[in-house]
């Protein structure tokens, strides 16, 4: 399990445990909720300290404050177009003890509305985003608004994040995203306008299974070949938990494409 709830501060909200308890988010009782996604994208994140850290679409904070929590010293700002996720991921950041500004703004906003809350071009160290990823032409939209909001996309969704994190990231800045692995195609064709040194790794419910989900780092302006590492396996062929994806959730380290 990825989140313990620990209380029910409020009738719409619940409190939940990450990272193995260190890290408390109060998020939407229903609607979009983080998950394995949002922990495994802060575990396939490499940053520094002293790095300026952007997460897009970051909803309550999940991404962001995971890699704050293991990345003490980033500068961390939390983009969402949703007034009110953004106001649970300021109280989430206030709740963890953790540094990050947190700003309204639809990802897809041009140059000026970005550099409206300080986002200007070439500005930023790390971005990592978990974007929209159902196609409204192929998925059935979710009858909860706020999930409807934070899932769906069309054609440009992607582009669009990207084209926003190519804008802000310096030269040789990294993006870390999560996608729909029977999607990568779109990934790679949006990441081939300005990104390289690209890294790639599946990740599968268990080894009998075709991978669910692909973490993808790119380089802005990276010129090295394209490496494609290991699948990680969340459970064993048993149904049994992984170890190494087990301790990842539980915010033991982090993933291999994360090293510098």
């Amino acid at each position: 399990m990825v989140a313990k709830l620990i209380s029910a501060p409020h009738a719409d909200t619940t409190e939940d445990g990450f990272l193995g308890g260190a890290l408390r988010l109060r998020q939407p009782r229903s609607g979009h909720r983080a998950g394995h996604d949002a922990v495994l994208l802060a575990a396939a994140t490499s940053a520094r300290g002293g790095d300026r850290v952007v997460e897009f679409g970051a909803g309550v904070g999940a991404a962001g404050l995971a890699l704050a929590r293991r990345i003490r010293s980033i500068e961390l700002m939390l983009v969402d177009i949703d007034p009110e996720l953004a106001e649970l991921a300021r109280g989430n950041a206030a709740l963890n003890a953790i540094s990050a500004d947190v700003v309204v703004l639809d990802v897809t906003s041009g140059a000026e509305a970005f550099s409206a809350v300080g986002l200007t071009p070439d500005s930023v160290d790390v971005v990592l985003m978990n974007p929209p990823f159902n196609d409204a032409a192929r998925h059935r939209p979710s009858p909860v608004h706020a999930r409807t909001l934070a899932h769906r996309a069309d054609e440009t969704t992607l582009q669009g994040w990207i084209h926003s994190a190519r804008r802000i990231l310096k030269s040789g800045g990294a993006l870390t995203l999560i996608w729909r692995a029977d999607e990568l195609g779109e990934v790679l064709a949006a990441l081939s306008r300005g990104f390289g040194s690209l890294r790639i790794q599946p990740v599968h419910a268990d080894v009998t299974k075709p991978a669910i989900r692909v973490l993808v780092r790119g380089i802005k302006g990276g010129k090295a070949p394209t490496n494609i590492l290991a699948g990680l396996m969340l459970n064993l062929e048993s149904g049994l938990p992984n170890k190494q994806a087990e301790e990842i959730l539980a915010g033991k380290g982090a993933l291999p494409m994360a090293s510098p």
